[in-house]
């Protein structure tokens, strides 16, 4: 239901009804007190006998002429009490909770470094304030996740355009320059233009899970990726082995296709200049299937591993050749294991190189 269909008519505050609430409750609990009051009084003082023995005339009448007036004054200032009590009372109690909408008003506003920290005891309006507070510390890490994410695109989409206009510029300025070589360079700069924008647009379907899902057999996945990559680990020195057993899971096979031959290129380009190695393994395990890529390379330490996922970095000092990629390969490798609910692992190896795990849901039955 949108906004301009909610009923909005404005009624009593919170603290108004609490308020009222407490002093209803209050009013109730002393008129009944006062009922058993007076009718401990009617009992055992005005329904004695006198002297002679007789009993008084119309005591339930004498009774209400004395007892009425205090009975009154003691209703009206429950009632008074009641309200006043429970209008202080009720805004000390609801104080938290505005202090969770003004932090709500101010992330609104755009804000997001605010944070409630309520003082005091674990009790529910506590773990509402914590509960938001880990809500605005996620969110503002999104956001700035997402705007070095937007800066980075804008700066490697610009530099080939910028690139382009510039052999652009110094052709028009020398018509007698090879056309040939211009061409060429022009065709890698646009190529490499592309390939950033296919894989922005893949990182962007792999976050939104907009894909259908099916059984894939991971071990199939690893031998066509090897085959397709087989001609480029030749030419980098690089042996590429694959084992494992079948490994049966449920999701798109285009997606985890992209996934594993990103893996096995990423680990041909990072590797040793000769003599390299990489092995890729599938496995089972009681609710899970594994992808394992495992390659040699330079010694890399935990904190450099641990930035590899973020989008826009690169392995290795060698990011300029033609098969670096353009820094998304692991990023679009983390977005699709995400998307599959799966996990990934990256693990620096004693000798150098890195051993990256992925572990996805088997799929059912399987």
């Amino acid at each position: 239901m949108g906004a301009a269909t909610v009923d909005r008519r404005p009624g009593l505050s919170i603290r108004l009804k609490f308020t009222l609430s407490y002093a209803g409750l209050l009013l109730l609990a002393g008129a009944l007190l006062l009922v058993v009051v007076g009718a401990f009084l009617l009992r055992s003082g005005y329904l004695r006998t006198n002297e002679s023995g007789a009993v008084r005339a119309n005591p339930v009448i004498q009774f209400a002429r004395d007892f009425a007036p205090t009975a009154a004054a003691a209703v009206v200032f429950l009632l008074v009490f009641g309200l006043l009590g429970g209008w202080i009372l009720a805004g000390r109690m609801l104080a938290p909770l505005d202090r969770i909408t003004h932090a709500t008003r101010t992330a609104t506003a755009g804000s997001l470094s605010h944070r409630i920290r309520l003082p005091g005891r674990k009790d529910e309006f506590r773990e509402l304030a914590d509960a938001f507070d880990m809500m605005l510390a996620q969110l503002e890490a999104h956001l700035a996740e997402q705007q070095r994410f937007a800066a980075n695109a804008s700066h490697e989409l610009r530099t080939p355009l910028a690139i382009s206009k510039t052999l652009i510029d110094v052709a028009r300025a020398d018509p007698d320059q090879d056309t040939g070589e211009l061409v060429d360079r022009l065709h890698t700069i646009n190529t490499r233009a592309i390939d950033l924008t296919e894989a922005l647009l893949l990182l962007s379907r792999a976050n939104q899970r907009s894909f259908a899902r099916e059984d894939v057999d991971l071990s199939l996945v690893a031998e066509e990726t090897a085959e397709t990559l087989h001609l480029l680990a030749e030419k980098h020195g690089v042996t590429l082995e694959t084992s494992g057993d079948i490994a049966l899971t449920s999701g798109s096979p285009a997606l985890l296709l992209q996934l594993t031959t990103n893996l096995v290129h990423n680990a041909i380009v990072h590797n040793l200049p000769r003599q390299g190695a990489i092995w890729v393994h599938t496995g089972v395990r009681p609710t899970t299937v594994v992808l394992t890529v495992e390659n040699t390379g330079e010694r890399l330490t935990p904190q450099r591993v641990a930035t590899l996922t973020e989008p826009f970095q690169r392995g290795t000092e060698r990011i300029h050749n033609d098969q670096a990629g353009v820094g998304l390969g692991l990023a679009i490798v983390k977005t699709i294991t995400e998307a599959h609910d799966g996990t990934l692992t990256l693990t620096p190896r004693p000798a150098g190189g890195l051993r990256i795990t992925v572990e996805l849901p088997a799929a059912p039955g399987g």
